[in-house]
């Protein structure tokens, strides 16, 4: 996926995913893209390049935005962490690293800022349930339970730097660990802190979890997926992420076309829709309105471990 070899699953799809409902998974996300956003109009051109206003957000904080082209399509959808007043960290998706750093670079010029590329040179995971933070807390070298959503710290796990920030794509509380100095070619600092979890985890059931738990956790927790339920065709408020869209800020890319939109009302509405009979949805299955006619079509589905039957996402005409 994006390059990298993943596990799909370890022991399985549904044993995975109940772990983390239940107690404690760990999924190396490594493939993520990482970028550092530097320099005194570091801040001006994130605002000017990401539809929400991130002016308000303060060292150690971080949020979820979007990039926009100037139709209102959605490039990537985002999270900003601000590290000090003028230090950013993107984390993009895996399959949008390229594209996401040559839209930065472009819409850089003339600006007094530094982009780097950092995916390679740092390596991450996700722990994610409702015992994570008991699996977390132990390995740091200061408290990180006093952390609230979308907030992040310095520390050291197993005498190795990382950034910890509370947040996640599985609907469950959970951390996020970023590992400096830890490059493709030399995954030692990364191989032991993730050892070191999986320890640290043993008596309250950590299970380490692959790409399928995390597809069927954030589908039931609601959350988008970049290349199935958005795209550079669809745009925020078609996909129901119009939360991360501040309309109200001076200038960005893609807000005349967002507030003509907004004006007009979107052409078609993301929904979660729930199986009443047994059955699987899958991406790109059509869904019928009563009078039997075509009116939308499933962008992700899956069968949910937690409600025992088929759920999925799928955009409708709007009246609908």
């Amino acid at each position: 996926f994006a390059g990298f070899e993943m596990p799909i699953w370890y022991e399985g799809i549904i044993p995975e995913h109940m772990a983390v409902r239940e107690a404690v998974g760990v999924f190396d996300i490594s493939h993520m893209g990482r970028m550092a956003v530097e320099g005194p109009d570091a801040e001006a051109l994130l605002n000017y390049v990401l539809t929400s206003d991130i002016s308000p957000l303060g060292p150690g904080r971080s949020s979820y935005s979007l990039m926009c082209n100037e139709r209102g399509g959605i490039i990537d959808d985002v999270v900003v962490l601000r590290r000090s007043d003028d230090a950013f960290l993107l984390v993009v998706n895996a399959a949008n690293r390229s594209k996401d750093l040559k839209w930065l670079v472009e819409h850089a010029r003339g600006r007094d800022v530094a982009i780097r590329d950092l995916s390679d040179d740092v390596a991450m995971m996700a722990v994610q349930g409702p015992k994570a933070r008991d699996v977390i807390e132990p390995l740091c070298d200061r408290p990180i339970s006093g952390l609230k959503w979308h907030s992040f710290t310095d520390a050291r796990i197993s005498g190795t730097e990382v950034l910890v920030a509370r947040m996640g794509y599985t609907g469950e509380d959970g951390f996020e660990i970023y590992i400096w100095d830890a490059p493709l070619d030399r995954p030692e600092k990364a191989l032991r802190i993730w050892d070191a979890v999986l320890e640290a985890g043993r008596d309250f059931g950590i299970r380490p979890c692959g790409l399928g738990a995390r597809d069927t956790l954030r589908l039931e927790a609601g959350f988008r997926l970049y290349g199935a339920d958005m795209d550079e065709s669809t745009t925020p408020l078609e996909a129901g992420l119009s939360f991360a869209v501040d309309l109200g800020k001076e200038d960005f890319i893609g807000r005349e076309a967002l507030l003509e939109e907004a004006e007009k009302g979107p052409d078609k509405v993301l929904v979660c829709l729930k199986l009443v009979e047994k059955g699987v949805p899958r991406h790109g299955y059509k869904v019928l309105g009563e009078d039997s006619r075509e009116a939308g079509w499933v962008t992700s589905g899956t069968f949910s471990p937690l409600l025992r039957r088929g759920i999925a996402m799928a955009y409708v005409r709007p009246e609908l």
